[in-house]
């Protein structure tokens, strides 16, 4: 699992502001094809949105915790329904501040 500073939390915030959600998780939850679809956005974008259209707040943290334990990411923020994730790429894209 990857670890990042408050600073580097803080830088990533304001990256993902102008983004759009990429992924969506629906009624159905984390299927196999949706944890692939979000891996490979994870390894090509490094820092992405995803919107979860499941249930109730219990069901969206858990669904989270889901994403987190299977790829490895680090949850940047979670506003209403829309969770963005970062995960460092082979060869990264994105330059984060010194810790």
């Amino acid at each position: 699992m990857t670890t990042i500073t408050d600073k580097q939390i803080i830088f990533l915030r304001k990256s993902c502001h102008h983004i759009k959600p990429i992924v969506t998780v629906g009624g159905a939850g984390l299927s196999e094809n949706v944890m692939n679809e979000i891996e490979l956005a994870l390894s090509h974008h490094e820092l992405v949105k995803i919107k979860l259209n499941c249930g109730d707040s219990d069901e969206r943290k858990k669904v989270i915790d889901d994403i987190i334990a299977e790829t490895g990411a680090v949850l940047v923020q979670t506003i209403g329904h829309t969770a963005s994730f970062y995960r460092p790429a082979d060869k990264p894209v994105i330059t984060l501040p010194k810790k």
